[in-house]
């Protein structure tokens, strides 16, 4: 654990870094002041909730307005049974799960990723499947825009099922019991990434990677309403969040920093994303994003 503390503490340290986990943590510290979070903080986290889950889904691939899938999370609609209504309909059961992880996230973190990834995958593997990392020879379905630069079309690799996978999920375990010291954004963008880059299931890593995210961003404190929608602006970068994960992924100090800020920015952004949240809750009216 030592170890950790000391890694985090070093990236922490990077060019940029500080100024950007500054940046975020103010932005968290103010929306929290948001006065519709005073008597209405369940409405808003269930809103921000679903627009998380919304972009979420969209950056899976599976884009539906987030009215559809406001409808769909308090049971007045049904999402179209297919591949994109399913991962739509997995990304809403995966956000909701992740507000109910506090304290096994850290306690338990292989039993955390196991339930988030049987709520974010049902219907989309077999049963057998769901909650179980990848076994040897076994490939991820997903990923194919963490692209390494390296020559065209080149894909990050992701660790063989069976040993080499085990190897990177404790390391994430460790991560996850990180010091309660440890900066909450260095650690939440590194648990984002690292899920992402390992990719340890055969589908819905991305929205395993962002749920589990967003249970540390609440879970250690950094916003404890969970009313940030980061997830907004990564859907917002476009290519930017893939290709910066593919430079995380290649280990340099550049490729982890570069990650870092981004994220920041995200949550910097998603803040302001939620304090739009709380404005439509305080006022009476939710307006859909799209």
């Amino acid at each position: 654990m030592t170890d950790t503390a000391d890694a985090l503490t070093a990236l922490a340290a990077l060019p940029g870094v500080p100024e950007a986990v500054d940046a975020a943590r103010e932005a968290c510290t103010q929306l929290r002041w948001h006065n519709a979070l005073r008597r209405r903080t369940e409405e808003a986290r269930a809103e921000s909730g679903v627009r998380a889950a919304r972009a979420s889904a969209a950056l899976a691939g599976a884009r539906f307005p987030v009215a559809m899938l406001r409808d769909a999370a308090r049971g007045a609609a049904t999402l179209p049974d297919d591949p994109a209504g399913r991962t739509a309909s997995g990304a809403l059961r995966a956000a909701a799960e992740a507000t109910r992880l506090d304290g096994v996230w850290s306690t338990a973190p292989m039993q955390a990723l196991a339930r988030l990834h049987t709520a974010a995958a049902a219907g989309l593997v077999p049963d057998e499947a769901l909650g179980r990392p990848r076994r040897a020879g076994e490939a991820p379905g997903d990923g194919a825009d963490l692209l390494t630069g390296a020559a065209p079309g080149d894909v990050v690799p992701a660790p063989d099922g069976g040993d080499p996978l085990t190897v990177r999920l404790d390391g994430l375990a460790d991560l996850l019991r990180a010091p309660a010291e440890a900066p909450a954004l260095v650690v939440a963008a590194l648990v984002h990434a690292e899920v992402m880059t390992a990719r340890p299931f055969v589908v819905g890593n991305g929205v395993v990677a962002r749920a589990l995210c967003r249970a540390v961003v609440r879970g250690r404190g950094l916003d404890p309403t969970g009313v940030a929608v980061w997830e907004v602006p990564l859907l917002v970068a476009g290519p930017s969040y893939p290709l910066t994960l593919a430079r995380y992924a290649a280990g340099t100090a550049d490729g982890v920093r570069d990650w870092l800020v981004l994220f920041a920015q995200a949550v910097v952004d998603g803040a302001a994303e939620g304090g739009a949240v709380c404005d439509a809750v305080q006022a009476g009216r939710l307006t859909p994003a799209g």
